[in-house]
């Protein structure tokens, strides 16, 4: 039997054939999904990122950075307490994804307007909140672009009671192409090392963003886009421009 390698070298080496696969797989899905976005935009309309548990990462990815768009909030468990008025100790149960009602209570905390769009990231995309979540967008009427991993949701029971799953109801699905469970690097004992998806999820976040940008200029439109706030002028010019959204951008609690 090969020797099974571990490391760097070799963490990069699966990381450039995973990104490769990647580009190459969500062609159809980023150009989908660049144009939901762009639609979004230039109708003055906000994109919402949610994601429990690690896939929180991939949300503040499309929300809040420097290089990508003005118009995006970022829709957490935390907004609960901090927007909410929930006791700190909601945020300890290990179960609250499961809590019913979950996803109703965060879509009205996140204030949406019917031309805003949201963004649903989840490896599995099989957890009820999630699945709740995306039930719930497209019964008001948004746009909704889904980020999941396809092998993995696929290889996995449904855990909704609907028996369906967070891509069959988007109209746009990413395919972050991480394997069943994340992992990567084969272990000794069996497990795997070095989870993938956070890489792949935001090349495919960014690829997004550059193709809606292009569309938007090609349309005849300004394209709303952060600088670094640590670039002389950067903080004054980001809170100009986030002026026109007031009230609208929610992070963290503001």
């Amino acid at each position: 039997m090969a020797e099974q390698r571990l490391g760097a070298d070799e963490l990069a080496d699966q990381v450039r054939e995973h990104v490769e696969r990647t580009v190459a797989t969500n062609k159809e899905g980023v150009a989908t999904a660049a144009r939901l976005i762009a639609d979004c935009v230039a109708a003055d309309g906000v994109v919402h990122a949610f994601g429990t548990g690690h896939s929180q990462a991939t949300a503040l990815e499309v929300s809040g950075r420097a290089g990508g768009l003005i118009p995006t909030t970022r829709v957490a468990l935390h907004d609960l307490v901090l927007r909410g008025g929930e006791d700190r100790s909601v945020l300890d149960d290990p179960l609250l994804e499961r809590r019913p009602g979950l996803a109703a209570r965060l879509y009205e905390l996140s204030t949406p307007r019917p031309q805003d769009l949201f963004v649903i990231i989840s490896n599995s995309g099989v957890n009820n909140s999630i699945v709740d979540m995306a039930l719930l967008v497209k019964e008001k009427g948004h746009a909704l672009v889904a980020l999941t991993s396809l092998e993995h949701t696929r290889s996995v029971p449904a855990l909704h009671a609907s028996g369906s799953r967070l891509a069959d109801h988007a109209d746009a699905v990413l395919d972050n192409c991480a394997p069943t469970g994340d992992a990567i690097l084969p272990l000794p004992d069996g497990g795997k090392l070095c989870g993938v998806s956070t890489i792949t999820s935001a090349l495919l976040v960014q690829m997004v963003v550059a193709e809606a940008v292009a569309l938007l200029l090609a349309e005849g439109h300004e394209p709303p886009v952060y600088v670094s706030a640590n670039l002389p002028g950067g903080f004054e010019r980001n809170g100009r421009l986030e002026d026109h959204y007031a009230g609208r951008l929610h992070r963290g609690g503001h």
